[in-house]
Formats: structure tokens, C-alpha cells, sequence
């Protein structure tokens, strides 16, 4: 057996539903990842990293192009928010991540991205029903992922409301696609992002602060 048949071959069987290796491995160091950009560890893309390379082969084996495509683009964001997040902390006096909120041109950029690029790959995957037997919702998600990842690479709070939304629709895909394990790591997700948020909104209150009077700049 291949190193690719093993990792898509059954794990166990939980509600009647098949968790393959792949998928249960990928999401696992995903959710792991996901708490490691929660607490502004630069750990976080290196963990994103492997995971989407993992998640490659899970979504090969059910045919889930867009998915698959999500992986790669997740693969090449990651490096490129790992370098940003490193630079970061170098600039910082005290070696954590300035974050705060995205300016009105900033999310105006966001939100039309995400449209117009669900539109675009969205059209491309009904036009060439090959490359996804879902094309709406696998479309949203890719295109959903990838804002939520660039906007994490610039430290923007806004990217925990992106993988919200992006849960929103990725939860049922999964389940219908048969990746169980996702659709289940995916609620977990859920409650994180929301805890996350909460985590990224007092720190950027805090970065945002004047100093006090009298203080030194």
C-alpha cells in the first residue's frame, strides 16, 4: 500500500459516517494551527502548513477540486504569511503582533474579492463540472479561505469574521462530501474563531491605546 492509499484508507467509523487518515490527521493539526493564531504564535502557519499539504490527499480521494485548490493556495499563503508574521515581530519593540482592524477601504477590498472571486471560480467550476460536483459552495470556500488567510497575514481582527462565514457553508459540504471528520473539526472551528475574535478585539483595543500622560512614547 502507497503512502496516499494509506492516508485516504478508513481510521474508523463514528456515527455512520467513514473517518479516513487524512482527513482525520489534516484537521486535526489544523484545529492546533487555528489555536496557535488565537494566541499570535508565528507557530500558526508552519502548523497551516502541513495541514492543508495533508488535506491535499483527502480531498483528492472525494474529488473535491476546489478543496483541492483551497490546500495549494493555503499552502502558498501560509509561507507567505509566516514570512509577514515574522517581520512583524521583528518591528515590534516588544516582539508581539501589532494587530487591529481593517480600514473601510480595507474590508471594501475584502468583501469584493470574496465576491467577485466566488463569482470567477464559481463560473469556472459550472462551466467544467469536473473539477467539482459542488460548484457554488465549493467555490464560496475557496475563495472564502483564502481572504480569511491574507487577512490573518495582515494581522487584520476581520479574519476571524471571514473563517465564520466561511464554517458557515464548509460544515455542510464536508458532511455531504464524505470528509466526517471535517465537518465535525469544522463546529469545533466555530467556537473557536468566536473565542478567537473576542481574544484579537481586546488586543487590538489595547494596541490601539494612547499611552498615558506623562508616560514615555
Amino acid at each position: 500500500m502507497s503512502g496516499f492509499d494509506w492516508l485516504n484508507s478508513q481510521a474508523f467509523t463514528a456515527f455512520g459516517q467513514h473517518i479516513i487518515w487524512s482527513d482525520l490527521a489534516g484537521n486535526t493539526i489544523g484545529l492546533v494551527g487555528l489555536a496557535l493564531g488565537w494566541l499570535r504564535s508565528v507557530w500558526t502557519w508552519p502548523a497551516q502548513l502541513l495541514s492543508a499539504v495533508i488535506l491535499v490527499a483527502a480531498n483528492v480521494s472525494v474529488q473535491q477540486s476546489g478543496s483541492v485548490g483551497k490546500q495549494l493556495v493555503i499552502i502558498v499563503t501560509a509561507l507567505w504569511g509566516w514570512q509577514q508574521w515574522t517581520r512583524g515581530r521583528r518591528r515590534s519593540e516588544d516582539g508581539d503582533l501589532a494587530i487591529r482592524f481593517a480600514s473601510r477601504r480595507e474590508r471594501g477590498v475584502l468583501v469584493a474579492a470574496a465576491a467577485v472571486g466566488t463569482l470567477v471560480v464559481g463560473g469556472l467550476f459550472t462551466a467544467y463540472p469536473s473539477l467539482s460536483w459542488n460548484p457554488w459552495p465549493d467555490a464560496y470556500v475557496f475563495v472564502g479561505t483564502l481572504v480569511a488567510m491574507v487577512a490573518q497575514a495582515r494581522r487584520l481582527v476581520e479574519f476571524w469574521f471571514a473563517w465564520l462565514l466561511v464554517d458557515v457553508v464548509g460544515v455542510p459540504l464536508n458532511f455531504s462530501s464524505g470528509l466526517a471528520f471535517s465537518g465535525l473539526i469544522y463546529l469545533v472551528y466555530g467556537a473557536l474563531v468566536l473565542w478567537g475574535m473576542r481574544a484579537w478585539w481586546l488586543r487590538s483595543r489595547q494596541t490601539a491605546r494612547p499611552p498615558l500622560e506623562g508616560a514615555p512614547a
